[in-house]
């Protein structure tokens, strides 16, 4: 049973919420009273994941390449023509790249996994802020990665771009303090999720063995940070980084 997080009547929006650690999220919010847009580039996954939750909520499935700006503010206007407005935002939506040393990387991978890491999170502030700040309230979660405070060899783009989200939730927070907005981030270790099929299996275990718990963080763990994280209760700290990592941050 899970503790009660009251997000009755809230308006949320979770990037990649159509499988894996979004899709917890999803659930976790549906649970909470949140009604939810699923904005995800896989249509069809979105709207099955959808009808599958359709019993728990209002959830909406939105197809948006979050990578696109142009698509991020189509979304958002379908969601607020939906919704009506916007409380709550997750960017969630991320890709873990190619396992390989630095000097070896592909450019054109690197500016992949910036695009889908870092930018689209810059883009969804960019397109929702506005409301938010419009209505004097907002819960913006981040989903970093403890690689962006720890770095993981092997995996440059990666790193690089979740330290990215860190320092943008930093900023983004400092710059919406004086609203009832809190910007706020989570540094998850590794969750056994379709991401680790872009891993190599030296790669997961390194990640495994950084962890004191012995264990990956399970998806239902980072969604019961995250709602907390989106509630009206979250209403002091902003700008601030909430590790989920078993132990493995030092810092």
């Amino acid at each position: 049973m899970s503790n009660k997080i009251d997000l009755s009547g809230r308006k949320a929006v979770v990037t990649g919420g159509a499988q894996g650690i979004g899709r917890a999220i999803v659930e976790r919010f549906l649970d909470s009273g949140a009604a939810v847009a699923i904005w995800d580039r896989d249509r069809t996954q979105a709207q099955k994941t959808a009808g599958e939750l359709d019993n728990r909520g209002k959830v909406a499935p939105v197809a948006c390449d979050v990578t696109v700006l142009a698509e991020v503010e189509r979304a958002r206007d379908a969601t607020l023509k939906e919704f009506g407005r916007i409380d709550i935002l997750v960017n969630n939506a991320g890709i873990a790249g190619p396992n390989v040393k630095t000097w070896e990387y592909d450019p054109a991978a690197w500016a992949e996994v910036m695009r889908v890491n870092l930018d689209s999170q810059f883009f969804c502030c960019r397109s929702v802020v506005p409301g938010m700040i419009a209505q004097n309230y907002g819960r913006i979660v981040n989903v970093a990665s403890i690689a962006g405070k720890e770095g993981n060899p092997n995996a440059p783009a990666y790193s690089a771009s979740k330290a990215g989200v860190i320092a943008l939730t930093k900023s983004l927070g400092k710059e919406l303090a004086s609203y009832d907005i809190a910007v706020n981030c989570v540094t998850p270790a590794a969750a056994k999720t379709a991401i680790f099929d872009q891993m190599t299996q030296q790669h997961i275990d390194y990640m495994l063995s950084k962890i004191p718990r012995n264990r990956f963080v399970e998806t239902d763990e980072i969604a019961a940070l995250v709602a907390f994280c989106a509630s009206s209760d979250c209403s002091f700290t902003t700008g601030a980084v909430f590790d989920i990592s078993g132990g493995r941050a030092t810092y």
